[in-house]
């Protein structure tokens, strides 16, 4: 029999399955087969299962099923009736860190760690194949009938520089017809997009003004934020004291330790006013994650949160399943609101395993309460 791997998949059950790889002897018997798989756990991977295929994520160790009595279930098995891998996805693996955490969700939430797990990958498009982008580019030559309209297009093109279509024509202050009539014409033709980068927020961008009786906190909230330690502290003040801006230091000291930072809302506080007050503070908007989000948008934060390109995450209680590749601080604003109760499938409190998240990753967490 050749090497196999542990593979646990997003589904209601809570065991690993052992899937054959694809190895040189295998490639050599069939020239057929896809190229030599090197697997590591946390690598998500595409494999058959009954008569699908499904993506699942190879663990860190074998997970045996166990009957009522808490009894392993140990059952032969027939080596030729062994699966492989069909390939490997490409995207960033899974952080040890991450399984660690789920598989304390699992136990302590008495969940199947395959469903803890679909909250983990809860971004389908982002183990889909990447699309190229296409916008337009200026040609250099302006078409034979000319409008008003399209005046105010080429008026705001350059040569070397591609526009989505939807931002070109706000930018001019005409609909996206006059730019379909001006590819039409010649004087646009479509041109791949540069992939999308994240802004990051800078520690320092703005320096706050505190009160007396905040500058002791915002002091201590900074030093939870750069402290690369785990360590709890409880911001506790009435309405309108000037809590988010003290906590706001805790998300300056992670940044400027390089680190990711989460600040985990009421979903119904998730509005455009809190960002605008991160961007004031940080210099830019966060990434926003809740339910209302699209499916692209979805994929690319968590890509991004996986390849640790996004330094900042603004969410609901389901962005603490996110996977974070370094992070350094969780804020629970209104740690006592009840939305961060989750009673369906997985029943949890973000709050209380926002404190476990940062234990495991030796990271600080701050609750905010009034």
């Amino acid at each position: 029999m050749g090497e196999t791997v542990p593979i646990l998949l997003p589904v209601l059950l809570n065991q690993t399955y052992d899937y054959l790889v694809k190895g040189e002897a295998d490639l050599l018997a069939d020239p057929e087969l896809d190229q030599d798989l090197s697997l590591s756990p946390g690598d998500f991977v595409r494999v058959p299962f009954g008569r699908q295929e499904r993506i699942g994520i190879v663990w860190h160790k074998t997970i045996e099923p166990i009957d009522e009595h808490g009894v392993v279930i140990s059952k032969p098995i027939d080596p030729s009736k062994l699966k492989a891998v069909i390939d490997k996805i490409d995207v960033p693996p899974l952080p040890m860190v991450s399984m660690k955490f789920a598989e304390w969700v699992a136990n302590y939430t008495l969940s199947p760690l395959g469903m803890v797990m679909r909250m983990m990958m809860s971004a389908k498009q982002a183990f889909q194949p990447q699309k190229p982008r296409f916008g337009v580019s200026y040609t250099g030559s302006k078409p034979t009938r000319m409008t008003p309209a399209r005046e105010k297009v080429l008026s705001v093109l350059t040569n070397d520089f591609v526009w989505t279509k939807t931002n070109l024509a706000s930018e001019a202050g005409v609909s996206t017809a006059v730019i379909d009539g001006l590819v039409k014409a010649g004087a646009l033709v479509q041109a791949e997009l540069a992939p999308e980068t994240m802004a990051r927020p800078r520690a320092n961008f703005q320096q706050p003004e505190f009160k007396e009786e905040q500058i002791e906190a915002a002091h201590r909230m900074r030093g939870i934020g750069n402290s690369n330690a785990f360590q709890v502290g409880l911001l506790d003040g009435v309405t309108g004291s000037g809590k988010t801006e003290v906590y706001f230091e805790a998300i300056a000291g992670a940044l400027e330790a390089g680190r990711q930072v989460l600040v985990l809302l009421p979903e119904i506080s998730l509005t455009n006013q809190f960002l605008e007050r991160f961007q004031t503070r940080f210099g830019c908007k966060p990434a926003s994650w809740h339910s209302a989000i699209g499916e692209g948008e979805r994929a690319r934060i968590w890509r991004g949160v996986a390849n640790g390109e996004v330094k900042a995450v603004i969410g609901a209680r389901s962005a603490l399943f996110l996977p974070y590749q370094d992070l350094g601080i969780i804020v629970v604003d209104e740690e006592h609101d009840a939305g961060y109760k989750q009673e369906t499938n997985v029943m949890y409190h973000a709050r209380d395993m926002a404190v476990v998240r940062g234990s495991i990753g030796k990271c600080g967490v701050v609750l905010a309460s009034a």
